[in-house]
């Protein structure tokens, strides 16, 4: 049986380890070619092709030619699917497993989980039926736009009231 899809996994480049996704991804049962950049995240696998770190070219490579993105919940990360229309399953690093400082990423995914851009992976006994699941993301749209006219506009309030 040969491979069905590509599956990039990226754990950022911090200095915290992420081990419990990646042992997650390595339990799959599945015949799909699976390429992981780890960053700090010491892990062998024999299924998981692992790069510790990608040159920013290779890296948007294989963001591109993935059919499907499983990462943390970083914010870069996950803005870079999306202008891609990629499908991503995502998990939060905890600070209870020592995987951050604190649990930021559980808000970054649940705000992107709720609007309709990713798959949010809590458990991760739930990866293979996520990678089956049919999803198709929400169109990213920037805040920025909307940001910058409100702050003009707030900004010639103040400069009018001189």
């Amino acid at each position: 049986m040969g491979v069905d899809l590509l599956i990039f996994v990226t754990l950022g480049t911090q200095d915290k380890q992420f081990k419990r996704l990646l042992e997650a991804v390595d339990k799959l049962d599945i015949n799909d070619k699976i390429i992981a950049q780890t960053g700090s995240t010491e892990f062998k696998s024999d299924k998981v092709e692992i790069h510790k770190y990608l040159s920013q070219r290779k890296f948007n490579q294989y963001m591109k030619d993935a059919d499907m993105i499983i990462t943390h919940a970083g914010v870069g990360t996950i803005i870079a699917g999306l202008k891609l229309h990629k499908k991503m399953i995502v998990a939060a690093r905890r600070a209870e497993y020592k995987e951050h400082v604190n649990n930021h990423q559980m808000q970054i995914l649940e705000a992107f989980s709720k609007d309709g851009y990713i798959l949010p992976l809590y458990d991760f006994e739930d990866l293979p039926k996520l990678i089956k699941t049919e999803f198709i993301p929400k169109e990213f749209m920037s805040n920025n736009k909307i940001f910058n006219k409100k702050l003009n506009s707030k900004i010639d309030e103040l400069v009018s009231k001189r």
